[in-house]
């Protein structure tokens, strides 16, 4: 049906509803989310698909065995915490878990009893909603650019920015084996190879990688996977290596909250200046305006 028979058509269904009922109709038609199948571009389609094959070759926490200290780092939280990747878990499909029992938003407070309180949940990956903000909304043009993403992780800011931007190269570095296995998986699959690379390698071994970029993206990068110490030793070396002027940085959290309980000596105002970012640019009820509060913009001085 062409476009001109299918909005008579849908007039015409209109008219014959009940009178008392087109308004809760016509309601729930500007606020359903069940048209979204259909208003999806083919890019958020891809990454969807991206997400449901990195599910099938993960556990449900996400997490793996061999990131012992993030393990003992959540399991410390003050409350109890959970892993959720939020990219591969949006949240209708934690409620479909939820519902099914797999999953709990909750936990008991006292064993056997009825009192319960919320999880805390945390990921280590930008959802769907995050990447489009940072990608349409936080940076600029990225035709001709590096980015560079620091614990590229599944390779979701790779994904993103290989179907939501221009720019030329987009880097990997993740310290963990098993994730550049999955990244390179997906980047075959999806015929990603000819933008995407991916390094199995510690950022503090990156000097000239970081020197050169044009944008830096670093996502919840060091707090969980290493101690305090080493996150200082990879703060300095990324302060003293990414010196670009005009270069961009992305963080979450802030800069400030990052470094502010290491010891550790690194002057942000003659080093980078805050964009301030536009948080308003998704009308949407379901948006989680904290997650994008979250992200931070720095231009390199």
């Amino acid at each position: 049906m062409e476009f001109r028979s299918a909005r008579q058509a849908i007039m015409q269904l209109l008219r014959t509803v009940a009178p008392a009922d087109l308004p809760a109709l016509l309601e729930w038609m500007r606020t359903t989310r069940d048209f979204d199948e259909f208003t999806q571009d083919n890019n958020d389609i891809m990454l969807k698909n991206i997400a449901e094959d990195l599910r099938n070759c993960l556990p449900l926490e996400t997490m793996l065995s061999s990131e012992h200290l993030a393990l003992q780092k959540i399991q410390q939280q003050p409350e109890p915490t959970v892993h959720v990747d939020a990219f591969l878990y949006d949240e209708d499909f934690i409620d479909s878990l939820c519902e099914e029992g797999k999953m709990s938003r909750n936990y008991c407070m006292v064993c056997g009893s009825h009192q319960t309180a919320p999880l805390g949940f945390i990921s280590h990956s930008f959802s769907l909603m995050e990447l489009k903000f940072i990608y349409h909304h936080v940076l600029p043009d990225l035709s001709g650019k590096v980015l560079v993403d620091v614990g590229s992780r599944l390779g979701t800011v790779l994904y993103g920015g290989y179907l939501y931007s221009s720019a030329l190269q987009l880097y990997g570095v993740e310290l963990n084996g098993d994730f550049c296995q999955l990244q390179e998986m997906v980047i075959k699959k999806y015929q990603f190879t000819d933008r995407i690379k991916v390094l199995h390698a510690d950022i503090c071994t990156q000097g000239s990688l970081l020197q050169n970029a044009d944008v830096i993206i670093m996502n919840n990068v060091f707090e969980y996977f290493l101690d305090e110490a080493e996150q200082a030793r990879a703060w300095e070396y990324i302060s003293h290596n990414v010196r670009k002027q005009g270069s961009l940085l992305v963080t979450v959290p802030s800069l400030e909250d990052s470094l502010s309980n290491l010891q550790i000596n690194i002057q942000l105002s003659p080093w980078v200046e805050e964009v301030p970012l536009n948080y308003d640019v998704y009308p949407e009820k379901h948006i989680d305006r904290e997650a994008l509060e979250q992200i931070h913009l720095y231009k390199i001085l």
